[in-house]
């Protein structure tokens, strides 16, 4: 068993938990940190809610909400076509679970595992970096937008 590639990440955020699932859910903040098409409908995103991107090299991702427990746990699973495995919508997945705190909300990122893919490394690598810069614009957004 190889070992898994899991990029685990957190902040603490100075507002409440439901304003801080506003900035995981509304797409006009979404879009603000992190990628959606122009034509992604307004309404919050909850389960079955999907994006999918035709990549320039004719491969699509996809990302699909699986689990969405208001102010408490969003989960987004994710599918790229060229991967040679078919991961359980489980297996591959962004995951945010929002704690409260006396002073505001713990932010816990989850992504991965990636170990299942031949090129997982490559996967995880971008994931840490995105998860860096996610946590950061949401806790701005949360706290101040």
């Amino acid at each position: 068993m190889s070992q898994s590639l899991i990029v685990r990440d957190e902040i603490f955020i100075q507002s409440r938990p439901d304003h801080v699932w506003r900035v995981l859910v509304k797409p006009e903040y979404v879009n603000q940190w992190d990628e959606l098409p122009e034509d992604y409908p307004e309404e919050d995103m909850t389960v079955g809610s999907e994006v999918a991107w035709d990549l320039p090299n004719g491969e699509v991702s996809k990302t699909t909400v699986t689990k969405a427990d208001e102010g408490r746990e969003l989960q987004i699973s994710l599918y790229v076509s060229t991967w040679d495995v078919t991961p359980a919508p489980e297996d591959i997945a962004y995951t945010y679970k929002l704690q409260q705190e006396e002073a505001g909300t713990r932010l816990t990122i989850e992504i991965g595992d990636f170990s299942i893919l031949p090129d997982g490394e490559k996967y995880y690598e971008a994931s840490v970096e995105f998860a860096a810069e996610a946590k950061e614009k949401i806790k701005r957004l949360a706290e101040y937008g």
